[in-house]
């Protein structure tokens, strides 16, 4: 799905059953945060940039059936992998699946909003404004996990709100100066502003219901693609028949004939992207937390930033390129300042009696006496 199926810390336990690959992997490379890091920054380029194409046809409005067909692909992709031996994750269980639905249901707002974000706004901004979720993320960890934020932290939160109001800014600017149907243009702004919002509260959301969920399921990252794709399918496809346009018309507009065959592919290909995207994310907040997860997302805007760039009609202006520049500072400042509060010395309980002077241990056995 997109680029967010975001999940929480998950303590090891060595009962359950792992959903990696069945060939045994060194502990340290297993639990080494580098390695699903850069999985993830790569995998999620990928998956912004396919998105992105395939929502920006001008009359492109089954969002719902294009998600539906990107689980669809997720699991015939992974269980064809679990077939051929190649990976291994849990058969699927009523009562397991029970307990996982709401997540689902948080994750499906998180992608859908996502993708309606996603196609009003363009790459930039997209990942500029999708900071404001760490902000949540990490006030939501205070509520509910006992986390802490320090003075570092609230001045990048600040660095974070700025780079968006400069790029919101820069965007509406462009719109007015350079379109010949400026209304039009700031309208869809606008529309994609309030998307964009709505997607910060559902990720953030997600990723701390999904914290909070894996460590009751023990569910391992294969599993929690398996589960998250395959609940969804009925869902997306309930919801793109009763809440979408399905008539010859419309679907003349979504799949014109002149690029049927390049949407097709280009569907099938985001579809097979989510099975990246899902492993590494919940791989890369297993092995840290869904705070530095979501803190590595803002490190990563500046490569899916150039990708728009590169890749898209995106207008290269001094208010975008400043947004990008203060958004890649405040991950990095918000970086330093996890790294500070994490090297922190944790005070420790005494496990033995202090030392006492004679004349204490004197008094002491009067006492007693």
């Amino acid at each position: 799905m997109a680029d967010e199926k975001k999940r929480g810390d998950l303590p090891a336990n060595a009962t359950a059953p792992r959903a990696a690959s069945p060939r045994p992997v060194a502990g340290s490379v297993a639990h080494n945060p580098i390695l699903p890091v850069l999985a993830y920054c790569g995998s999620s380029i990928l998956m912004t940039t396919t998105n992105k194409f395939v929502v920006s046809g001008s009359g492109f409005n089954l969002t719902f059936f294009l998600l539906a067909v990107q689980s669809i692909v997720c699991v015939v992709a992974i269980q064809s992998c679990k077939t051929g031996g190649l990976i291994t994750y849990r058969d699927f269980k009523t009562d397991e699946a029970k307990r996982w639905f709401p997540i689902t249901l948080l994750l499906i707002g998180m992608i859908y909003t996502s993708m309606k974000a996603m196609r009003y706004l363009s790459i930039p901004v997209y990942t500029i404004f999708k900071n404001l979720t760490i902000i949540l993320i990490a006030y939501g960890e205070v509520l509910w996990f006992g986390g802490s934020v320090t003075g570092m932290a609230l001045f990048s939160f600040g660095l974070m709100v700025l780079s968006s109001v400069i790029a919101a800014w820069a965007d509406v600017q462009h719109a007015l100066t350079s379109s010949l149907n400026a209304s039009t243009e700031v309208s869809n702004l606008n529309a994609g502003y309030i998307w964009m919002g709505l997607n910060c509260f559902c990720s953030a959301s997600y990723v701390l219901g999904m914290r909070k969920r894996i460590k009751l399921t023990n569910f391992k990252d294969f599993d929690t693609m398996f589960y998250n794709n395959l609940l969804s399918i009925p869902v997306l496809l309930v919801a793109s028949v009763f809440m979408e346009d399905w008539s010859s018309a419309n679907i003349e507009k979504n799949f014109p004939v002149e690029s049927r065959h390049t949407l097709a592919i280009s569907w099938i290909f985001s579809g097979l992207s989510t099975v990246f995207i899902s492993y590494t994310s919940a791989w890369c907040v297993r092995t840290t937390s869904s705070t530095t997860y979501s803190m590595v997302g803002a490190l990563n805007k500046l490569p899916i930033a150039l990708s728009g760039l590169i890749f898209f009609d995106t207008p290269v202006t001094l208010g975008s390129v400043s947004a990008i520049f203060v958004g890649f500072v405040s991950g990095i400042v918000y970086a330093i300042a996890k790294l500070q509060q994490n090297n922190k010395p944790k005070p420790v309980l005494p496990v033995s009696a202090p030392r006492m002077s004679a004349s204490s241990r004197s008094a002491t056995d009067s006492y007693k006496a």
